[in-house]
């Protein structure tokens, strides 16, 4: 994939350009192709990880609260003074409104009128706020995890298609079998295609101009690519609206679907789009009988299906939040409790009230901010799913497979240092090809009573001389 996403930047194909197979010293194989290796990329002059790492994870200052978080950061600090992913900034604004208000009941009751009220109130409203907070957080919780289970079964769909399509589909000789090698590589970017539009489709980013997309999907044909340029470009929010935002006012938030609302032409669903294209290519390889098991073609074919039912499920998970209802009410009655505290406790704690109610107040309104910031957790709230991570996690899976021919059992386990009766015997395969089948099931067989005395959870002493006949018969097949 020339345009792959490593560590938040994209590879450009001047620097990692596959040379020529003419100038290559590789000996050809029995297949006609040199033989590829794992190490052949090693002299070249390409980023090494631990520098794109590096780079990749200079964290600037306006960028702390920016989500999702990426996974491969790594913080020393104890977590009750970590800001990274925390709802502090969100809660400042809530925080300064019961300050002042606890600040204007406590010095009304001291100086000019006692505003007090029984406990017995903040023990009953308690109850109901802690029934409704719970709620609210289960049910948050309950689609996090969801969509998370959504996106592992696409990865493993993913990387089942990926296995099928490149091991079991065979490659015609002569040109055909050039033309099939390119199709294979194409079907197993469709895949990954598939992952990035997914992402924007539940971001609701419509089109393919996207740096991660764009590449990937604009020589098929489909509605996202032919409204493309008549989509309106987003505008850059002004510092008082990013602010806003930043601070999780709402009348700053922007609609989440303006820029589909103000498209002229229909968008389509670009994540089945490419769904059909991969569907057409598995029932190509069935009819140029490339594909011919039967059990394969039922695998390639159930993939497709099931990358159809993570979008289906995705798109439940989105389209689906708390009933509003709920969500009006929960925050009522927490204002409501939180509003109420000052008149509470005032008779019993005086000034230390205002602080007091500050700290309830940040438990009790933070973790309500927690269960509404992971209810969409397909968004970029620094504590939202991961999703640019995973795919390209996904990439570099798919990456790997497609990096060396499918491999052939006849030369890798052929190979010296495959040892078959290890640790019984230090003998590789080719040694062990040179003994009878007899001795190579006797070896089994000792290697199995040998295992066994070696075994904790066998309590049972056997004795000093049957010890000694297995250590005896296991440096017999070790000398051997």
């Amino acid at each position: 994939m020339s345009n792959a996403s490593v560590g938040g930047k994209t590879l450009r194909p001047s620097g990692t350009e596959m040379p020529q197979s003419s100038h290559s010293s590789t000996a050809p194989t029995a297949t006609g192709e040199g033989r590829v290796s794992y190490q052949s990329w090693r002299e070249r002059d390409i980023p090494s990880a631990a520098s794109r790492r590096h780079t990749a994870q200079s964290l600037d200052a306006g960028d702390y609260f920016i989500g999702p978080r990426d996974m491969n950061k790594h913080s020393k600090w104890p977590f009750f003074l970590r800001m990274h992913g925390s709802v502090l900034p969100k809660m400042i604004l809530p925080l300064t409104v019961v300050a002042l208000w606890s600040t204007a009941i406590t010095v009304i009751s001291e100086y000019v009128w006692e505003l007090k009220v029984s406990n017995l109130l903040l023990t009953v409203l308690g109850f109901v706020v802690g029934l409704a907070i719970s709620f609210r957080t289960s049910s948050a919780y309950e689609r996090y995890t969801e969509g998370r289970r959504y996106w592992s079964q696409l990865q493993l769909v993913g990387q089942n298609l990926a296995r099928t399509i490149w091991i079991h589909t065979a490659e015609r000789p002569g040109e055909l079998g050039k033309q099939d090698l390119l199709n294979k590589i194409s079907a197993l970017n469709l895949i990954v295609a598939f992952s990035h539009s997914l992402v924007h489709r539940l971001r609701f980013e419509p089109g393919i101009d996207y740096p991660d997309l764009k590449e990937r999907v604009e020589y098929l044909e489909t509605f996202a690519k032919a409204a493309n340029d008549e989509i309106p470009k987003p505008r850059e929010h002004g510092k008082m609206k990013a602010a806003g935002e930043y601070l999780g006012v709402s009348f700053a938030e922007s609609n989440p679907r303006k820029l589909i609302k103000q498209s002229k032409r229909p968008l389509g669903n670009l994540p089945l789009e490419i769904l059909n294209h991969l569907a057409a290519y598995v029932e190509s390889t069935i009819s140029n009988e490339t594909l011919t098991v039967g059990l394969y073609q039922n695998q390639a074919i159930t993939s497709v299906v099931s990358l159809n039912e993570v979008l289906v499920g995705v798109e439940r998970v989105l389209q689906t939040p708390l009933p509003i209802a709920y969500s009006i009410a929960i925050s009522q009655i927490t204002w409501v409790y939180v509003m109420m505290l000052p008149f509470q406790l005032w008779d019993d704690l005086r000034w230390v009230t205002i602080p007091g109610c500050i700290f309830a107040a940040y438990i009790i309104i933070g973790i309500a901010a927690i269960g509404r910031e992971i209810e969409n957790p397909f968004g970029m709230d620094v504590n939202d799913l991961p999703l640019e991570a995973f795919c390209q996690e996904l990439e570099m899976d798919l990456d790997f497979l497609m990096s060396n021919p499918p491999p052939r059992p006849e030369q890798f386990f052929a190979d010296e240092l495959n040892k078959p009766i290890w640790p019984l015997s230090e003998k590789s395969f080719g040694s062990w090809m040179g003994r009878s089948k007899k001795d190579i099931r006797d070896a089994l067989m000792t290697k199995t009573r040998s295992t066994m005395r070696l075994r904790k959870s066998f309590a049972v002493d056997r004795g000093l001389e049957e010890d000694e006949k297995l250590h005896a018969n296991l440096q017999h097949h070790q000398e051997a």
